[in-house]
């Protein structure tokens, strides 16, 4: 299972041949796991991929366990 890169800066095109775009605003984008791709974070399968480069964020209860993972200039939230 390929592992996100997340050293550096995390650069979302690298991966786009497994990922769904499911939303998308200049500072934030949400993803769907299609390939099954590994979590940065922890190794495991995630479902959703939050990247966000906004310097405050608010979330609601995602309802499932995730992770967060911060590169140079980015927040990138993990759902599994």
């Amino acid at each position: 299972m390929e592992r996100l890169d997340a050293s550096g800066r995390f650069d979302v095109h690298e991966y786009r041949h497994g990922l769904k775009l499911l939303k998308d605003d200049r500072e934030t984008m949400t993803l769907s796991n299609r390939k099954g791709f590994a979590c940065p974070a922890c190794g495991d399968e995630f479902d959703t991929l939050l990247v966000s480069e906004k310097r405050t964020n608010t979330f609601g209860n995602p309802g499932t366990p995730f992770c967060l993972v911060r590169t140079d200039d980015q927040l990138l939230v993990l759902t599994h």
